[in-house]
């Protein structure tokens, strides 16, 4: 008579006490175990591959969008109708052959000959029918090894030789995608804190399901059945053992084949309804496989587009898309996607992978319908190569939106294998489909609640019951990790309403609420902007009715505010935004506090079927903010936003030419994204920046120190130069930190399609220096189009000029410094770069002997700004610059190594003929074949929301979970079978709290469970299930032992690197209690019972756990870390099994004592 020991729970109790292993651990581990590529690839560790993505615009190829949908006949028509003026041989309508053939659609692929394109794309878009003309994308991802080698494919997985080199680099050379898969290997870690030479390590556990709870859901009968579930990808075989209900498998491709050639499409598929070994979160819900990468890993935008058609058409409930690219104005896909949501298919999709920079967001994960997902290790810290807010749309005049939305485990996640089995991957693209199986799992949970089951509502309750990652600001992890337990909460008593997110706008709450609350406002700055996105449960359509209203508090200052707001006309789809400008009253010139109050509207949705009256929903955004008195004029610093322009939609190129696997210039240049490093060092040093998205014409000059214009590619009005010239003649100071121009290197550097023959070419360099040159014209300075590279040294900084420019003008009064460089046009152009000595880089001048008169100083390059690809940092030279242009004061340093040349070039750098910079600028036109300048728009003017004061104070902390209407998250969570426990609220919380549980089993065993919660004791957190199982023959358990147990860890990672670490401690625990002294343990290599190993005497298993009898029944055990290993269940063969560890249910306990 006895019971099995179940030495899982040492596993689990071994994983809760013990953290991660270190930074070096996991990265040598994964080189050489199992480093995988960006397409999801395993690969050795031998040699090197390039990982690289590439889109292409198809040679004369478009994609025409129409209005409504149509058969093909009706399609066929109006194209010939739009080109009837041209001869029919110099078009065609190319055939597409696929499961979506045979239904209406809204768009065509038409292939124009080169010499009716000027005029047949206009001919295009003027007809009525029609509602875009777009070029056809081709997207490529590739993985080429360094020695040109192919791939080569071996049964279960796609092997190929591949070290980490490639990763350890990756964030500096972040490889461009129009739309890549973002799937990852062996990507660095955030790490939080001091890096700690040993510390305590746990086991990673072997399923995402396990760690996310998933069989609490399966344990009530929820398990993904009648939701249908998209996979978009690279397809799945048709017989794979892990997936038991594959309803459709379809091809979009031109290959002729259904089957995964390279994994990423099984993995994906594997961890939303796996079945077996690895399971899924759904297993089993109804898998619709959308194949649209070839085995080269190629796809158009027009696959994609039938494919979307198509899920419609099959009423897909929830869509996987684990590919993403910075084109937010790839105007059919984005459209596509809205199509998609507001056809109820809910969108989840990867972030992007090209973290740590900040506006690194990707799309369709950036729209507000589209439920984006960031990734996050397994110590709940912020993967390193998840992508960063905030969204660049809205740029330049707007401020960008709360992304991602939620994030979950995107590291080491283990996922299905071509033919069966398992293997780890990486990404964004593997923190997605956990996303997309968990929302498949919740859903069919709750589909008898049908239409209120939708994008917005799911996207509210998986926000709601998100757990915020302490320390980690808002653009880093949006609400917060994934809870599958309490989303699940959310959603059983969901009622339709409109929510915000963010819920609440404070200011002054860091790190959290970064970057809004790293500056306090004041009188007489530009308004700060917040974007807040609105998302409508109540329906695919929505508006806000009446007006919104601003309540500031009056005991708490609220009236010292202002406020503006702009918002979406109509909700659509299920989703829009309200902008809140925020601006100090001039009776608060002088004031310092904390000002408060809330912003209030409702929002209406049409009735639903069989409803009579308007659904609406009253919403309310606290506001809280603190201000200060207005700052000196030397410590305010204006940002110049309006001149910078970047992709989409335009080529324009990378600032560092040597970044040849990042060419495009595509994080927005801002202040709070890729100039975030140089924004902090800013306000560290005291300084104030804010930021002008509109034309020099709008802002007070008198106001600030300084105007930064840093890597400006657009043009100037006429205006803003007149303007200026007045500014600085009244002490404004311009500092300018340009970038390299040359058209011949421009030429270079275009984009070239082997396949279509097909030319990208920028329309300026990394800055635009004619416009540049013409805004300082009037002081006689001017760049030059020399491209110069090279480390240098100015007095003790090192300093690396990285495809910078020269001056080619200065006035000879100002003060020129000089260094000796590589000319790295003459590299580009002709592959040898010569040294040029005397190379003038930096220049200041007082503009003029007036005392109120401002200063200019202009340096030659911004990548020492911009983290993007910042080698070494010149922060020292702004703070420098800065001094001087504020205070007159020039610094020793500059003074000493102040040149004597003269520059005066009688050439200047000129505009590439042809170009197309018309298209994308704020301030060019084309009119008459010939650019000029466009009219001066009138500068924004916002109107002031009336304030409605009241008469009451608002909490301090404005945190707090936001509260779906009837929706009580921390409630107990049913389950079966068995009586629902009285559970306490936190007991974790509750140091002296005494918790008493009867249970009956089903043989009628009674088990009584007491847990005293005292300070010795270890906290727990795993999931967990009511049903103990039959314990027929147990007879007693005994607890409150104190036990003295020495974990050992050994883990060798390679001949190189081994460590050992002790750990001592004592704990009141549960202790096993086996009556039969007669322990065998079967399939060992020990053939003694443990009753008969004496006091001392090691034994070990055969899969490497090491045991010491020490006292009793007592065991130390030496736990040999070895990852994907688990305890054996089989050292009690003979008697019956428990496992008291599952005594509880979706709560953190402090398990003490236990009596039977």
């Amino acid at each position: 008579m006895g019971f099995k020991v179940r030495l899982r729970s040492l596993d689990l109790y071994i994983y809760r006490q013990l953290h991660l292993c270190s930074f070096f651990f996991w990265l040598i581990v994964f080189c050489t175990i199992s480093c995988v590529s960006i397409t999801g690839q395993n690969y050795s560790s031998s040699n090197n591959f390039l990982v690289d993505f590439s889109s292409e615009i198809v040679d004369n190829e478009y994609i025409v969008s129409f209005k409504q949908f149509y058969n093909y006949d009706a399609r066929l028509k109006y194209i010939k109708a739009a080109l009837k003026t041209y001869d029919p041989s110099s078009w065609q309508v190319l055939p597409r052959n696929n499961p979506a053939s045979n239904y209406p659609s809204d768009f065509e692929v038409v292939q124009l000959q080169s010499d009716i394109v000027e005029n047949g794309l206009p001919a295009l878009r003027k007809h009525h029918s029609i509602k875009h003309v777009t070029p056809q994308r081709k997207v490529t991802r590739t993985l080429t090894s360094l020695d040109g080698k192919p791939l080569n494919f071996d049964d279960n997985e796609i092997k190929s030789q591949q070290g980490c080199q490639f990763f350890q680099k990756w964030h500096s050379s972040r490889p461009f995608a129009k739309r890549s898969s973002l799937s990852l290997g062996s990507s660095f870690w955030e790490t939080a804190g001091k890096f700690v030479r040993r510390r305590l390590m746990r086991a990673l556990p072997r399923q995402i399901t396990s760690i996310l709870q998933a069989d609490v859901l399966w344990n009530i009968g929820i398990r993904g059945a009648g939701v249908k579930v998209a996979v978009f990808d690279t397809g799945l075989v048709k017989n794979h053992p892990h997936f038991k209900k594959i309803k459709e498998r379809t091809n979009w491709t031109n290959e002729k084949t259904l089957d995964d050639g390279l994994g990423h499409g099984t993995f994906v598929a594997g961890v939303i309804a796996s079945n077996r070994e690895c399971m899924g979160f759904a297993p089993d819900s109804e898998l619709h496989i959308y194949r649209v990468f070839t085995n080269n890993q190629v796809s158009y935008t027009s696959w994609f587009l039938d494919a979307f058609n198509y899920a419609i058409l099959k009423k897909i409930n929830v869509l996987n898309l684990s590919i993403g690219g910075p084109d937010f104005m790839d105007h059919p896909f984005v459209d596509k996607v809205w199509e998609l949501t507001a056809n109820n298919v809910i969108m989840v999709s990867a972030i992007g992978n090209d973290g740590p920079l900040y506006g690194t967001l990707n799309n369709p994960a950036d729209q507000m319908d589209v439920i984006g997902v960031g990734g996050i290790n397994f110590e709940d810290q912020i993967a390193r190569f998840s992508s960063r807010g905030m969204t660049t749309w809205e740029l330049p005049a707007g401020y960008g939106r709360v992304k991602p939305d939620i994030v979950t485990y995107g590291s080491a996640v283990r996922g299905s294998s071509i033919k069966g089995g398992c293997r780890s991957l990486s990404g964004t693209s593997v923190a997605s489909p956990v996303v997309a199986g968990a929302v498949t799992l919740l859903m069919s949970g709750v589909i008898h609640l049908g239409g209120a089951i939708n994008p917005a509502s799911m996207k509210q309750a998986l926000m709601a019951s998100a757990r915020r990652l302490p320390g980690v600001p808002i653009f880093e992890q949006g609400w917060g990790k994934l809870d599958l337990v309490r989303a699940f909460q959310a959603l059983r008593s969901y009622r339709p309403q409109a929510t915000l997110s963010p819920s609440y706008l404070d200011l002054t709450e860091c790190p959290y609420m970064w970057p809004y609350c790293s500056q306090p406002l004041y009188y007489g700055g530009l308004p700060t902007i917040v974007n807040v996105t609105i998302l409508n449960g109540m329906g695919v359509s929505g508006k806000i009715v009446n007006k919104p209203q601003w309540h500031p508090y009056t005991p708490q200052y609220g009236h010292h505010l202002e406020v503006a707001l702009s918002y979406s006309d109509i909700l659509w789809p299920w989703s829009g935004y309200i902008a809140v400008h925020i601006s100090v009253s001039s009776l608060a010139a002088n004031f310092e506090g904390i000002a408060q109050g809330h912003i209030s509207f409702t929002v209406e949705s049409p009735p639903e079927e069989g409803e009579t009256e308007v659904r609406r929903s009253h919403v309310k955004l606290p506001l809280k903010v603190k201000l200060i008195p207005t700052p000196p004029r030397s410590k305010r610093i204006l940002w110049d936003q309006y001149h910078n322009l970047r992709y989409p939609p335009g080529y324009f190129p990378r600032d560092n030419l040597r970044m040849k696997n990042d060419p495009l210039d595509w994080n927005g240049d801002h202040i709070h994204t890729n100039f975030k490093d140089m924004y902090q060092h800013l306000r560290s040093n005291g300084y104030y920046v804010e930021v002008l998205g509109s034309p020099f014409t709008c802002f007070d000059a008198q106001q600030y120190g300084a105007l930064l214009l840093v890597d400006s590619e657009e043009e100037f009005f006429p205006e803003e130069v007149s303007k200026l010239i007045k500014d600085i003649d009244s002490g404004l100071s311009l500092i300018v930190f340009a970038d390299w121009y040359n058209v011949s290197v421009m030429k270079k550097v275009k984009f070239y399609d082997e396949n279509t023959r097909q030319w990208w070419m920028p329309d300026t360099g990394g800055a635009n220096i004619p416009a540049l040159n013409d805004l300082l014209s009037p002081w006689e300075m001017a760049f030059s189009d020399e491209v110069f590279e090279g480390d240098f040294t100015l007095g003790n900084h090192e300093m690396y000029y990285a495809s910078g420019t020269s001056l080619a003008r200065f006035p000879s009064n100002g003060l020129v410094i000089t260094e000796s460089l590589n000319n790295q046009g003459m590299e580009v152009l002709k592959g040898q770069a010569d040294k040029v000595e005397k190379v003038p880089i930096l220049g200041l001048h007082q503009t003029s002997h007036h005392p109120s008169a401002g200063r200019i100083a202009v340096y030659g390059d911004s990548n020492c700004l911009d983290t993007a690809h910042m080698q070494k940092d010149c922060f020292w030279l702004l703070d420098a610059l800065l001094q001087y242009t504020t205070t007159k004061h020039v610094p020793p340093l500059f003074e000493e190594l102040k040149s004597d040349v003269v520059l005066d070039a009688k050439e200047l750098p000129q505009r590439m003929e042809g170009n197309h910079l018309y298209r994308y600028s704020k301030v060019l036109e084309h009119h008459l074949g010939t650019p000029h300048t466009r009219p001066l728009p009138a500068c924004p003017r916002l109107s002031w929301v009336r304030p409605q004061p009241l008469n009451k104070s608002g909490p301090s902390t404005l945190y707090k979970a936001q509260k779906l209407l009837s929706v009580n998250l921390d409630a107990p969570f049913p389950f079966r079978p068995g009586p629902e426990p009285q559970l306490p609220k936190q007991p974790w919380d509750s140091p002296q709290t005494v918790i008493s549980e009867s249970w009956h089993l089903s043989d009628g065993t009674h088990v009584l469970k007491k847990c005293h919660s005292v300070n010795r004791c270890r906290k727990l957190e795993f999931p967990f299930s009511p049903n103990i199982l039959k314990m027929p023959d147990i007879t007693e358990i005994r607890c409150n032992i104190e036990v003295h147990e020495q974990i050992q860890h050994n883990y060798h990672i390679s001949e190189e690197y081994s460590d050992f670490d002790d750990y001592e401690f004592q704990e009141t625990c549960i202790d096993y209690i086996c009556p039969n002294s007669e322990l065998d343990i079967s399939n060992k290599n020990f053939d003694e019972s443990l009753e008969n190993i004496s006091l001392g005497q090691n034994f070990e298993t055969d899969d490497g756990y090491k045991f010491s009898r020490i006292a009793g029944h007592h065991v130390e055990v030496h736990y040999e870390l070895v990852i994907r290993n688990e305890l054996s269940e089989k050292y009690c063969p003979n008697v019956q099994f428990i496992d008291v560890l599952e005594l509880y249910l979706n709560y953190k306990k402090n398990v003490c004592d236990a009596i039977a």
